[in-house]
């Protein structure tokens, strides 16, 4: 199967194919579950197709969860070298293909956000374990358990949208909109709800800002 950097980058080699596409009558009928299909295939004009399609909503979704534009465009491109590697796993009687694409963009974003924590975690429990030779481990492990065990407790606290929008928003790294669409809750509600829940969890747990 040819290289994914040679179907993204070398748009000259495939301007030819793609311009017969898109001069093609009937092109604009052609679903992008079709030209999936054919990317399935190795057709490397499709895959052009689907992201000039799909491209500008990857990174825009991409971009609400992680911010950094630079990491934003290093995990789109992950995404479409994923299209490009497994378009034959997509099943169209299962739902369409820009759902099958967002998806996927959703997950990887995700992903990059739990791998980023991980390692600031694993960064700052080696700095700590340099600075405290004597750094006493399970004093921690029970520490943090105390920790979670309030953590718990406080949510319990909470009405049951306010526990769902701050589960869905900090834990599962869903935007407002996407909580707000997920719920069938206006978008408002979910940012007053949000905003509610966690006053109310700071002063259930006795932080003080």
């Amino acid at each position: 199967m040819p290289g994914i950097g040679g179907a993204m980058r070398d748009a000259g080699a495939v301007q030819d194919e793609s311009a017969a596409l898109e001069e093609a009558p009937a092109v604009e009928t052609v679903s992008t579950e079709d030209f999936l299909a054919r990317v399935a295939r190795g057709d490397k004009a499709a895959f052009a197709v689907v992201y000039d399609r799909t491209a500008a909503r990857v990174l825009g979704l991409i971009r609400r969860i992680l911010i950094d534009p630079a990491q934003s465009e290093e995990v789109c491109q992950e995404v479409f070298l994923e299209i490009w590697q497994t378009a034959s796993r997509f099943e169209p009687n299962k739902g369409q293909a820009t759902t099958w694409i967002l998806t996927m963009a959703h997950r990887r974003a995700i992903d990059r956000i739990r791998s980023s924590q991980a390692g600031r975690d694993r960064d700052l429990r080696i700095g700590v374990r340099d600075f405290h030779r004597d750094y006493d481990d399970v004093s921690e492990r029970a520490e943090i358990r105390l920790e979670n065990e309030r953590v718990m407790r406080a949510m319990q606290q909470l009405t049951e949208l306010q526990r769902q929008a701050i589960t869905l928003a900090y834990y599962e790294g869903f935007t407002q909109t996407e909580i707000s669409a997920k719920l069938g809750v206006p978008l408002g509600t979910i940012k007053t709800r949000l905003r509610d829940g966690m006053i109310r969890l700071r002063d259930a747990m006795g932080v003080t800002s």
